[in-house]
């Protein structure tokens, strides 16, 4: 048999820096499928927009409605030095855990202006409060009442660090493709990017086949592109994020369940919704929110979803640990299977990572 991967390294995988998306494809759903059968181990070769023909009548499929919010902030002391800031969680009304970069000379009591992407002044400031051992920044904001609506003319997308951008050149094109059609809830500082293929076009042909959708929240924290700590898994402190399962979704889910009808999952975020609760409070699925810090690796049992449509993971990265389950469900075998597919995907050039390809396990 295979014996369970406890390592970090037992999830690595080499990835030419040219695969990397930086960026999207052309129109949302033009991207690639890679459709994996999980009980015969092999695969297929399709387009996103095949989708309609590749799930079931019947099928309920499950979004993340969580809306990336422009978390990238331009500032500076009143020196003149520039600070690049990084929302990463909303504490109490404007004030925000965040990212600072350079962070040394950010002492608390620190002063900083915010910019325009032009360089011109706000009248937004923040004041550094302190800094937590992760290394995060407490920061208040004031001069707005409504943070979130201002920053929408000054903010740019926290697109990942992999994909190259200068501040000022994020133009529109990425705040409008780093967002999914469905994005409502604002709170995620990087996207559920599995949703990002999917137009309002597909999502109709969806209905009209007897597919069925469905939302939940949960906002996508930093912890997703944390780079592990510690090579032992058992000992990995996953990061939490907030989450919510509304009543008409836990009830659109057990009514499924009963008649036999799968869950499909759009993207591990909407995994670990349903996983967590289930394991929470078991099924039938009671409605819930809160914050979830459910560590999904081989093996595990899956209460809830049947599918899952998501994109290509980095090498070494919990999400990576969270499909290899995934594809093998209770058992340790999986992570062969993945990491054999990828190869695939490798020499097939699929695209990876937020911008890139898509995958079917089903």
């Amino acid at each position: 048999g295979y014996r369970t991967p406890v390592n970090l390294s037992d999830f690595d995988y080499s990835l030419p820096p040219e695969r990397i998306a930086q960026e999207p494809a052309e129109n949302r759903a033009g991207s690639r499928l890679f459709a994996l059968d999980r009980a015969r181990r092999d695969w297929r070769h399709r387009a996103f927009a095949d989708l309609p023909g590749l799930l079931r009548e019947g099928d309920l499929l499950i979004i993340n409605n969580s809306k990336v919010i422009p978390a990238r902030l331009n500032a500076a002391k009143d020196t003149g030095a520039q600070i690049e800031i990084l929302l990463v969680e909303e504490t109490a009304n404007n004030a925000w855990r965040c990212l600072l970069k350079p962070g040394k000379r950010a002492k608390p009591g620190t002063e900083l202006r915010l910019q325009a992407p032009d360089g011109r002044e706000t009248n937004i400031s923040a004041k550094v409060v302190d800094k937590n051992e992760d290394g995060q920044y407490l920061l208040e904001f004031r001069g707005t009442n409504n943070f979130l609506e201002s920053i929408q003319s000054i903010g740019q997308p926290p697109l990942p660090p992999y994909i190259k951008r200068n501040f000022n050149d994020t133009g529109n094109s990425d705040k409008n493709r780093y967002q999914t059609v469905f994005a409502r809830a604002p709170g995620s500082v990087a996207a559920p990017t599995a949703g990002l293929h999917f137009t309002p076009e597909l999502l109709d042909s969806l209905r009209n086949k007897g597919i069925e959708t469905a939302e939940v929240t949960l906002h996508v924290g930093l912890g997703t592109f944390l780079p592990l700590k510690t090579d032992d898994l058992s000992e990995h402190k996953m990061h939490s994020e907030r989450f919510e399962l509304s009543h008409a979704t836990k009830a659109a889910i057990n009514r499924a369940k009963s008649e036999g009808r799968r869950v499909v999952a759009v993207g591990t975020t909407s995994v670990r919704v349903l996983e967590s609760v289930a394991r929470d409070s078991g099924l039938p699925l009671q409605p819930a929110n809160g914050r979830t810090d459910i560590f999904i690796r081989p093996p595990y049992d899956f209460k809830v979803v049947d599918a899952l449509i998501t994109n290509f993971h980095l090498p070494k990265s919990t999400l990576l640990m969270l499909i290899s389950a995934f594809a093998s469900p209770g058992q340790a075998d999986g992570r062969g299977f993945i990491l054999d597919a990828y190869a695939e995907a490798v020499r097939e050039e699929y695209r990876f990572f937020s911008y890139g390809d898509a995958m079917l396990i089903e």
